[in-house]
């Protein structure tokens, strides 16, 4: 198997229209999209300068496609958490396209200058030239940034677990060992925060910031061990 970075323009995908015009702003899933009928929803967070973020989220409530776009607290800071959601019919993103090829990405893509970064998981068999023309299809540009086997990636052996969640209130162990036994995290099982919520009887915006907070440590323990 290999690891594929693709960097792409999405052409009239609201996020990534947008951020062409916000560059000193970077927008990062935090979710995956959940819902029922043509609306999909999904939380994301902005990074950069306050009344750059704010005009993103102005910018972006009004643009097609989006129904809704609203901060899950006041903006402050450099960075804030914001509910989106998308009216989806008619619509297709690049992770639709993904999953009808049957292709496995990472979650949590981000956004910036209006490129989104995706990394995707090539089998043998499967043809990376035709992935990529099928993502150009509507005007999207598609640059490959990285393609190495899997087994050529140097990693530390054995990769312990003490130390990595050690960054963790109890609070957020709590709520990430909980979305992981429901679920949460596994690919198109459509378990959302509020399924998270239920089964901890927390207010989904809470839930939203425990698992945002759990994941940027544990990945950036995670950095510190791969560059160690």
């Amino acid at each position: 198997m290999r690891e594929v970075t693709l960097r792409i323009r999405h052409r009239g995908g609201p996020e990534s229209e947008v951020s062409a015009r916000h560059p000193e702003v970077t927008l990062r899933s935090v979710s995956s999209m959940t819902g029922r009928g043509s609306e999909r929803k999904r939380i994301v967070e902005l990074r950069g300068p306050t009344a750059e973020v704010e005009s993103f989220v102005e910018e972006f409530r009004a643009a097609d496609d989006v129904v809704a776009a609203e901060p899950l607290s006041p903006v402050t800071g450099n960075h804030a958490y914001v509910a989106v959601v998308i009216d989806s019919d008619g619509w297709e993103g690049i992770r639709e396209r993904l999953s009808e090829l049957g292709i496995h990405y990472r979650t949590g893509t981000t956004i910036a200058g209006g490129i989104e970064r995706w990394t995707v998981y090539i089998e043998a068999d499967d043809d990376l030239s035709a992935v990529i023309r099928e993502l150009e299809r509507g005007g999207n540009d598609v640059e490959l940034a990285r393609n190495v086997e899997l087994s050529s990636i140097d990693r530390p052996p054995g990769l312990p677990a003490s130390g990595i969640l050690d960054g963790l209130t109890s609070r957020q162990r709590e709520v990430l060992a909980t979305a992981i036994a429901v679920g949460y995290y596994d690919h198109g099982g459509g378990v959302g925060v509020e399924d998270v919520a239920d089964e901890l009887g927390l207010g989904s915006t809470t839930v939203w910031e425990h698992l945002s907070r759990a994941e940027s440590t544990v990945m950036n323990a995670l950095f510190d061990r791969f560059e160690g």
